[in-house]
C-alpha cells in the first residue's frame, strides 16, 4: 500500500499526541509480559501494525484506524498481578475495559471500538475481528507480544532505554 508524505506526517502527528498524552502515560505503570509495559507494548504494535498494513498489497486500508485500535487496545489501565479482583478473566475482558475507557477518554469511532473490543480473537472467540484493520491489529499484537513473553527480564532492562527511543516515532 502506497502512502503519501501528507498521509505519513498526519498519522505521525496523531502517533505522537497520544505518544504525549498524560491520559497514555499512566500506561507505563502497568506491568506487561514480563517486564515490559503497557505503554511501550502499545507503541510498539501500533508500530508494528502499520508496517504490516503499509506491507499490504491490498488498498483501502484506514490506516488512522489501525493506529488507533493499536495504541488503544490495551488501554485497561490497571494492573491486574497487583489487583487480584481483575485476575481472573482478565483475557477476555480487558478489551471490553479498555473500549470503554478510551471512548471515555478520546474521541474514537466506533471501528476503533471494534477493533480493540476483537484484538484477543480467539480467546473472545464471539469478538471474531471482521475489518482488515481489526485483523491488522490482532496479529500485530500476538507478534510483539510472543516477542515480549520469550525475551527474558534481564534483557528487557537492559534494553528499556533502546525500547523508548524506537518508540520515539512512527516512521
Amino acid at each position: 500500500m502506497k502512502i503519501t508524505e501528507e498521509q505519513k506526517q498526519s498519522l505521525e502527528k496523531i502517533y505522537q499526541a497520544f505518544l504525549n498524552d498524560e491520559k497514555i502515560i499512566r500506561m507505563k505503570k502497568i506491568s506487561m509480559h514480563r517486564g515490559s509495559n503497557c505503554y511501550i507494548h502499545s507503541f510498539r504494535v501500533a508500530k508494528r501494525a502499520i508496517k504490516r498494513a503499509l506491507g499490504s498489497f491490498r488498498k483501502n486500508i484506514n490506516l488512522e484506524l489501525v493506529l488507533l485500535g493499536a495504541i488503544l487496545h490495551d488501554y485497561y489501565l490497571y494492573d491486574w498481578r497487583e489487583d487480584k479482583s481483575k485476575l481472573h478473566g482478565h483475557g477476555k475482558n480487558h478489551p471490553y475495559i479498555a473500549s470503554e475507557n478510551a471512548e471515555k477518554d478520546f474521541d474514537i469511532p466506533i471501528e476503533v471500538k471494534k477493533i480493540i473490543k476483537s484484538h484477543m480473537w480467539p480467546i473472545n472467540f464471539s469478538e471474531y475481528p471482521k475489518t482488515r484493520e481489526a485483523k491488522i491489529v490482532s496479529i500485530a499484537d500476538k507478534i510483539v507480544s510472543l516477542k515480549e513473553a520469550l525475551t527474558s527480564i534481564k534483557f528487557k532492562a537492559k534494553r528499556k532505554d533502546r525500547y523508548l527511543e524506537h518508540i520515539k516515532s512512527l516512521f
